[in-house]
C-alpha cells in the first residue's frame, strides 16, 4: 500500500473540503444578509445596546439545477447542468454569469464551484475588472487579480473561449466575502504547510519501511538455517513494523490540535479594556501555555446583542486584540503561537441576551490552549529483542 500517495490524496481532499465549506458558509451568509432588512436605533454614548425589529422580506426561487447565462446577443438563456456533473464547458463566445466559491487558484486561472457543485475554470485577463460591490455611488473598490483567493464567494461574468473556459470580464464580491476569504487563507495555509512537512516525513518512513522489508527477507533466509535465528528475526520484524505503524500514526496526528485549557475573559458594557480579574485569568493561562509543547493559542472575541451588528463586530475584534496585546507584552508569547484573532460580534452567544446576566456572560473573549496531538503521543519505542541462539555459519 502506498502510504504517501494515500496521504497526499487525503490531505488535498481535506483542504479542498475545508476551503469549500468555509467559502460556501460565507456565501450563504452574504446572500442571507442581502435578503434581510434590519432597522437600527443608536443614541447617546451607547456602543453596545441595540434592539432589532422588522420582517425579513424577499425569497429566491431556483428551479432544478439550471444555471443562468447571458447569450452574446444580450438575451437571457438557461444552460442545463446535471447534479452529478463535476465541470462545465462554456461554448465559445457565449456570455455567462456565475456565482459561487473559489476552490482552486492558479497563476492565470481559478476554479469556481456553484451551488449545484459544478466547477467552472475562469481565465483572468489584463483588462479583467476586479472590484467590490457597493461603496461610494455604488462604484466599489478596485482590486488586483491577486485579491481572488480560495474560499472567496464571488460573481463572475464573461464569455467562453475556444478551450471551454470562461474568460472573465467582471469579477465582483463584497468586503465581507473578502475578509472571510483572507481569514480562510490564514487558517488553511499553515495547515497545508504542516501537511506537506508530514508527507515528506511519511516518504522517509516509506523508504525506511522498504529497507526493513529487505531486512525481513534476509532474516527469512537465515531462519531456514537456524530455528532460533528465525524467531529472533521475526521478533525484530514485528517490532520494526509496530514502530513504523506508530510513527505513521504520530505523523498523521501532527495536524490535529486538541484543546488543553480554556478561559473566558469578560468585559464591561461597550468596553475593550481588560479588568484586573481578566488579567489574572490571562496570567494563569499564559503560565499553563508556557509549560506545554507544540501549543498554539486560539483567541475569539464576542459581544452581547445590545448594539448594532457592525458595532458589535468591531467591539469584539478590539476585545480580542486587547487580550493578544496583553499576552504578548506581559508574557512574551510569540506571535507565531497565536492563531489569527477574530471578532465574532454577537454570534455564538453562550447565554440568553434578553437577561442582564446573560448579556454579561456574552461580553467575553475566549482563549484556548491547543496542543499538537502528534507531539503529545511521544516517540515510538522500537526495541530489538536479544538473540536466542548463535548465528548460523
Amino acid at each position: 500500500m502506498n502510504v504517501l500517495g494515500s496521504k497526499k490524496l487525503k490531505s488535498a481532499s481535506l483542504t479542498s473540503a475545508l476551503v469549500l465549506a468555509l467559502g460556501t458558509a460565507a456565501l450563504a451568509q452574504t446572500d442571507a444578509n442581502r435578503s434581510n432588512t434590519t432597522p437600527t436605533n443608536q443614541s447617546g454614548t451607547s456602543t453596545s445596546d441595540r434592539s432589532t425589529s422588522g420582517t425579513q422580506q424577499g425569497t429566491t426561487s431556483t428551479s432544478g439545477t439550471q444555471q443562468g447565462t447571458t447569450s452574446s446577443s444580450g438575451s437571457t438563456t438557461r444552460t442545463e447542468a446535471t447534479p452529478g456533473e463535476s465541470s462545465r464547458t462554456i461554448a465559445s463566445g457565449e456570455k455567462v454569469k456565475i456565482r459561487g466559491v473559489v476552490t482552486r487558484r492558479d497563476s492565470e486561472t481559478f476554479t469556481i464551484q456553484d451551488e449545484n457543485g459544478v466547477n467552472t475554470v475562469v481565465r483572468l485577463m489584463d483588462d479583467t475588472s476586479v472590484k467590490t460591490k457597493g461603496g461610494f455611488l455604488r462604484s466599489g473598490k478596485n482590486y488586483g487579480t491577486t485579491a481572488i483567493l480560495r474560499g472567496l464567494g464571488l460573481e463572475v461574468e464573461g464569455r467562453g473561449d475556444a478551450s471551454g473556459q470562461l474568460v472573465a470580464n467582471k469579477v465582483r464580491f463584497t468586503d465581507t466575502e473578502l475578509r472571510v476569504a483572507r481569514s480562510i487563507g490564514a487558517r488553511v495555509d499553515p495547515v497545508e504547510s504542516r501537511v506537506g512537512t508530514a508527507e515528506n516525513r511519511i516518504g522517509q518512513v516509506e523508504q525506511n519501511s522498504q529497507r526493513l522489508s529487505g531486512q525481513l527477507e534476509e532474516l527469512a533466509a537465515v531462519s531456514n538455517a537456524a530455528r532460533g535465528g528465525a524467531k529472533a528475526a521475526q521478533d525484530t520484524a514485528d517490532s520494526a513494523i509496530a514502530g513504523v505503524n506508530a510513527t505513521n500514526e504520530r505523523i498523521s496526528a501532527l495536524d490535529d490540535y486538541v484543546p488543553q485549557q480554556s478561559v473566558a475573559v469578560n468585559f464591561k458594557v461597550g468596553s475593550a479594556v481588560l479588568q484586573p480579574e481578566g488579567k489574572t485569568q490571562l496570567d494563569e493561562i499564559a503560565k499553563q501555555a508556557a509549560s506545554a509543547k507544540g501549543y498554539v493559542l486560539e483567541v475569539g472575541g464576542f459581544a452581547s446583542a445590545d448594539g448594532s451588528t457592525e458595532a458589535n463586530r468591531k467591539l469584539s475584534q478590539r476585545r480580542a486584540d486587547s487580550v493578544i496585546r496583553y499576552l504578548v507584552e506581559n508574557h512574551n508569547i510569540p506571535l507565531r503561537r497565536i492563531i489569527t484573532p477574530y471578532g465574532y460580534g454577537e454570534a455564538q452567544a453562550v447565554a440568553d441576551n434578553t437577561t442582564k446576566e446573560g448579556r454579561q456572560q456574552n461580553r467575553r473573549v475566549e482563549v484556548k490552549v491547543l496542543v499538537n496531538r502528534g507531539i503529545m503521543q511521544g516517540s515510538p519505542n522500537m526495541t530489538t529483542p536479544a538473540s536466542t541462539s548463535s548465528n548460523p555459519e
